[in-house]
Formats: C-alpha cells, sequence, structure tokens
C-alpha cells in the first residue's frame, strides 16, 4: 500500500512557508491506519524492546496500537505542562519555534529499551529531546519509529547511531 494517497499535504501550515504533512487523512481510512501499525510493528518485533513510548500527541496514535500489539507498556511523552505527576524535562527547537516535553520520573525503569514513536521526523528536535528524557529516567532508546520522515530537513542526522524507520519519506 502506499501510505504517500493517504497523507494531505497543507501548504502555509501552522505559518507561511511549511508544507505540513497531515496524517489525519491516513487515521481515517482504517485499512491504511492498519497497515501503518502492521509495518511498523514488522520494521520492530525482532528489536529488544520493553516500552513504547509516544511522542505528544499524534505520535500517541500510532504509538498506543503498536503498544497493544506488541504486548508492551506504553509511555507517553507530553508537551510541558501536561503530566500531573513529577517529571523530567527537556526543551528543543522546531522548524517554526521552541518547545519543551516532559516524560515522569517512574516511567522508565533503569535498563528498559525504549522504542520513541512519532508521526513525523523533521528536524529531529522532539525525538532528540524525547531520546534525552528516555535516557535521563535510566532507559536506552532501543529505536524510533515515524510514519513520515522528511529528508530535506536532516533530522535523522542528530538521532544517529540510533536506529530509526520511517514508513514514508518526501
Amino acid at each position: 500500500m502506499d501510505l504517500k494517497q493517504h497523507i494531505r499535504d497543507i501548504p502555509d501550515f501552522p505559518k507561511p512557508g511549511i508544507l505540513f504533512r497531515d496524517i489525519t487523512t491516513l487515521l481515517q481510512d482504517p485499512s491504511a491506519f492498519r497497515y501503518a501499525v502492521e509495518s511498523m510493528v514488522e520494521r520492530f518485533e525482532s528489536v529488544e524492546v520493553d516500552v513504547i513510548a509516544g511522542i505528544d500527541a499524534r505520535g500517541f496514535m500510532f504509538a498506543a496500537p503498536l503498544a497493544l500489539r506488541l504486548d508492551l507498556p506504553l509511555v507517553i511523552i507530553r508537551k510541558k505542562g501536561k503530566l500531573p505527576f513529577q517529571t523530567y524535562s527537556q526543551s528543543y527547537d522546531l522548524e517554526y519555534g521552541t518547545d519543551s516535553l516532559e516524560i515522569h520520573v517512574d516511567a522508565v525503569s533503569s535498563g528498559d529499551h525504549v522504542l520513541l514513536v512519532d508521526d513525523l521526523l523533521a528536524t529531529g528536535g522532539s525525538l532528540a529531546a524525547a531520546a534525552a528524557l528516555v535516557e535521563r529516567a535510566g532507559g536506552v532508546v532501543a529505536g524510533i519509529g515515524v510514519v513520515i520522515e522528511l529528508l530535506d530537513l536532516g533530522g535523522r542526522d542528530i538521532l544517529t547511531p540510533r536506529r530509526i524507520e520511517a514508513l514514508v519519506t518526501y
């Protein structure tokens, strides 16, 4: 299945000059959504993973069914101020601003192999911040799974040598 056929392009969102790759159309098609999740399962089922970590907010939509499918715990990495318990926090740059991510201090156990899941790899800032949070909590990043990778923004470069799997590249 060609997942690109299920991803809508939205020019000038969230600001002029940005071409937003919208996965809501993929989510609206159960067969495309199922295919995306199963494709991620295939890419990581042989990797040692103890925990799936979804990144706020679109990463949750792929991390949750992946965690269920692999029978693994799900951890959420949220934007600053959204988690109710004690957190570790990490700031990062976006292609259009700055933000911070947080993880509960007890979300990952020492030595846990964590698979980070998000919808998009662009500049790599949010995934690098998420990786730093996992490592700060004592975990090891076992891999990174994304639906879309924007190759020309070079995000992969700041995440190497970690294993990165993208279902679609632009």
